[in-house]
């Protein structure tokens, strides 16, 4: 024996393909004031669409929030690894690296040089 639906269900279930297949967005907001003094606002945005359309249109948080996605706190995991060894590093380069000469010492050695070479130069 068929199971019959009644004719509003499949209304509903039409509605509810489209509502979902295009989004719906609804928005509002509300203001507390006194004496012309915004004392507190709420802006509400909800969204209601498939997950396809939701990544359609660019909305994919739940794949990159760790509290949601598994994928996330692996990358959350790894990046931070890397900023613990880009800081080892960093520091052992720091503590291996020679001091700069100084502009100075770099002008003497030059003339020191250039001065021998002349030298050189007359001598023979």
């Amino acid at each position: 024996m068929p199971i019959h639906h009644p004719p509003q269900s499949s209304n509903l279930l039409d509605v509810l393909e489209k509502i979902l297949d295009k989004g719906v967005v609804i928005a509002g907001d509300i203001k507390i004031s006194l004496a012309d003094v915004d004392l507190l606002t709420i802006k509400i945005r909800l969204l209601v669409a498939s997950v396809d359309k939701a990544r359609e249109i660019g909305m994919d948080w739940w794949e990159k929030d760790p509290y949601y996605s598994s994928r996330a706190k692996i990358a959350e995991q790894e990046h931070t690894h890397l900023i613990d060894r880009i800081t080892r590093l960093e520091q052992v380069i720091e503590k291996n690296a020679l001091p700069l000469p100084l502009e100075s010492d770099t002008f003497a050695k030059q003339s020191e040089e250039s001065s021998s070479s002349i030298q050189m130069e007359e001598s023979s």
